[in-house]
């Protein structure tokens, strides 16, 4: 067998994705910026910077609305898809955020617990969709979800916006709202408590949000 053949199929899932996919990796692409700028902001202090990253997850909402109404429009969902959603969603809309509430000064021992709460709520929220997709569509006209189960993890872009506006009036680092308070060993600033309720009700089996 000739080296062409077994090279040509290295690229073989990539070309095996549906458009949709590709809107579905321009969301984890913002998302990664929005990572990687609020980092920048780390080392240069640039509120640009900070602004920049927190601009990111709107913008990776955008991609991840767009993503399922084109597999809508086309017919073309799948279990791969799915995953990569997820995945992207992960990225996006957990890690993105977490990292953008740690530039903007969330960096005692009590703050990063909160944060890590926060990103491992979302990445259990998206499992548990992702296996219970199927029993919450029985019955519903088209097969779709008639429900989330706890707040979707794009609800997210909510902190960002919090923080883009604190960095606005430049109430980030030691200036945070709520101050800084020294519980036991570690450092808890109240505004870190925006993402453990976030976390919180991301993983409610309880609360019930309509899916339109």
């Amino acid at each position: 067998m000739s080296a062409l053949p077994q090279s040509s199929r290295h690229f073989s899932m990539l070309r095996g994705f549906h458009l949709a996919d590709f809107f579905t990796l321009g969301n984890a692409a913002f998302g990664m910026a929005s990572v990687f700028l609020a980092m920048q902001f780390l080392v240069t202090r640039d509120t640009a910077h900070f602004l920049l990253a927190a601009l990111m997850t709107p913008i990776a909402f955008v991609f991840d609305v767009l993503d399922g109404r084109i597999a809508r429009w086309r017919q073309q969902h799948s279990a791969l898809g799915r995953e990569l959603d997820s995945l992207a969603d992960v990225i996006s809309f957990g890690v993105g955020p977490a990292t953008l509430g740690f530039a903007a000064g969330l960096t005692g021992g009590w703050d990063i617990a909160v944060l890590v709460y926060f990103v491992c709520c979302g990445v259990s929220r998206l499992a548990r969709f992702n296996v219970t997709a199927e029993a919450l569509a029985e019955g519903s006209e088209g097969g779709k979800v008639k429900y989330f189960e706890g707040t979707p993890i794009p609800t997210s872009v909510v902190l960002t916006g919090v923080l883009a506006f604190a960095a606005w009036q430049g109430r980030i680092g030691d200036g945070l709202y709520g101050g800084a308070w020294l519980l036991g060993p570690w450092t808890l600033h109240p505004m870190a408590l925006l993402f453990a309720l976030s976390g919180t009700l991301m993983i409610s089996k309880t609360l019930r949000i309509p899916k339109w």
